[in-house]
C-alpha cells in the first residue's frame, strides 16, 4: 500500500516537546495501515520516510535503550 501526497499533508505531525523550536528534529506522523511517516524538519522539500510500525517500535526500544547513543 502506497502513501500519497495527500496523505501525508493531512498528517498530524509532531515532534518531541524537548527538542525546542531550533528546528533540528525529527517529527513524525502515524499513517494508514499502522505505518508511520518520519521526517527532517530540516529538510522540509525531502518526501518523509515511511515505515512499518514494528520497524519504528524496533528503533524506539533501541532508542531507550541507548544503542544509537554516541
Amino acid at each position: 500500500m502506497e502513501v500519497t501526497y495527500e496523505e501525508l499533508d493531512r498528517a498530524i505531525w509532531r515532534k518531541a516537546t524537548r527538542s525546542g523550536d531550533n528546528g533540528n528534529c525529527l517529527e513524525v506522523a502515524p499513517l494508514s495501515g499502522g505505518r508511520v511517516g518520519i521526517r527532517d524538519t530540516e529538510a522540509p522539500g525531502q518526501p518523509p520516510y515511511v515505515v512499518s510500525a514494528s520497524v519504528w517500535t524496533a528503533f524506539i526500544d533501541g532508542a531507550k535503550k541507548g544503542e544509537f547513543d554516541f
